[in-house]
Formats: C-alpha cells, sequence, structure tokens
C-alpha cells in the first residue's frame, strides 16, 4: 500500500471508480515470492493495488466487498497449481485475470527473486491492464 496517500476499501470516488486489484499467490517457492514481490511493485506505483488473498479464502467481509466493487481482479500465480486464481474462483469471483510466473519463462525452485524478474510480471499484468481498458 502506498503510504503517503491513503487508499479507499470499497468506496472509492465516484469519477475513477475502485481500481485493479492484484492477487499475488505469495507462496513459499520463489516464483511466489517473485509474484509477491511484482504485486508490491504495482501497488507502490498505483498501477493496481494489491490486496489480501488470505482475506478473501477467510471472506473476509471488507475484502470481499472491495474485490466485488473492483473492475478487474488480477491473481499473480507462482505456478501451475494456481492458488490465488482458484482461491479467488471458489469465493465466487469469475471474471479473473490471471498471470502465472512460471509461464514467463521462470522455474520454481530456480528463479532468484530479483528486480527484473518481478519486473517481467509487472510488465506482462500492465499488459493485461491495457487489454481490459480497450474496448
Amino acid at each position: 500500500m502506498n503510504a503517503t496517500q491513503p487508499k479507499c476499501s470499497c468506496s472509492c470516488d465516484e469519477d475513477s471508480g475502485p481500481p485493479a486489484l492484484v492477487y499475488p499467490c505469495s507462496g513459499s517457492a520463489d516464483v511466489g515470492e517473485i509474484a509477491d514481490h511484482a504485486a508490491r511493485r504495482l501497488d507502490a506505483e498505483d498501477k493496481a493495488w494489491m490486496s489480501c488473498l488470505a482475506g478473501i479464502g477467510g471472506r473476509v467481509s471488507g475484502l470481499m466487498a472491495s474485490a466485488a466493487a473492483a473492475p478487474v481482479l488480477i491473481a499473480i500465480d507462482g505456478c501451475p497449481h494456481d492458488c490465488a486464481t482458484k482461491t479467488l474462483q471458489l469465493a465466487g469471483f469469475t471474471q479473473v485475470k490471471s498471470v502465472r510466473v512460471t509461464d514467463l519463462g521462470f522455474k520454481k525452485g530456480k528463479s532468484p527473486v530479483s528486480d527484473p524478474a518481478a519486473q517481467a510480471v509487472v510488465q506482462r499484468v500492465e499488459t493485461l491492464l491495457v487489454e481490459q481498458k480497450s474496448p
């Protein structure tokens, strides 16, 4: 979360509406950590707001409401288990856009967490966001 500017949870400015929300798997493998770093970068750059995947799994009412109000939900999965995507879908969110770190050429257990790795994921998410805005 950007510490310099407070973010709303689900009652955003009517003109801009709620932002895209991004949910990284943040799993125990290196590719999960890459997903987490990418989500934090997207949040810091105000390209999408990082939200709490565990809260969705736990059906926390405020987090569920924020997800329901967002124009797009983006899951960043580290590996083919697709835990972030499946968690959102099991919570009833069907319009989830997904990025899988391993689909970008990273190998689970063999991909050091680095700025270039996180940036590759950020670029893929940015592409999804541009596609989402196109008619």
